[in-house]
């Protein structure tokens, strides 16, 4: 499953008008139910609602895979439910703070280095890596096989080399 499809939400919960905990308690109910792998849209209003989302990740398999802004001030988080098994990257680099290009600069540096079937776990708080990686993968033939927003624009790629 590539992350475009991932990113298609099986579920859409609006929660917007509702105080926290109800967006989380909402969406903890729904993702329970879901395959792994689906995702839930949520829509919330709340301002807590990311704060309480990123701490409840840490202690489950769910991943945030991306947030976003509404025109509204609300906010839609798509939450994919965790998988059974996770791939161990055979190498890690955390370029938080590095602006763009940067992370795909040293993506591609320790990509050419790296076997085929291996791969990178990238971590980067550049604003615009999410979009970036996207478009970088399906221009070079990497894979990406997981992108998660693990706090509150901080990113984690999966990237596989073919």
């Amino acid at each position: 499953m590539t992350d475009e499809e991932a990113l298609k939400p099986t579920v859409t919960l609006d929660m917007r008008g509702t105080s926290c905990p109800a967006p989380l308690l909402g969406a903890k109910k729904i993702v329970d139910d879901l395959a792994p792998g689906e995702t839930l849209l949520l829509y919330s209003d709340c301002p807590g609602t990311p704060d309480d989302l990123f701490a409840w990740t840490k202690y489950t398999d769910n991943r945030i895979a991306r947030t976003e802004r509404l025109p509204d001030g609300g906010q839609a988080f798509y939450i994919r439910r965790g998988r059974a098994q996770h791939r161990t990257p055979n190498a890690v680099l955390d370029l938080r703070g590095v602006s763009c290009p940067g992370p795909l600069v040293e993506a591609r540096r320790l990509l050419n280095s790296m076997g085929s079937g291996e791969t990178l776990k990238l971590v980067s708080n550049c604003p615009g890596v999410a979009d970036d990686i996207t478009d970088w993968v399906k221009a070079t033939g990497y894979q990406l096989l997981e992108a998660d927003e693990v706090g509150a624009g901080e990113h984690e790629f999966l990237i596989g080399k073919a």
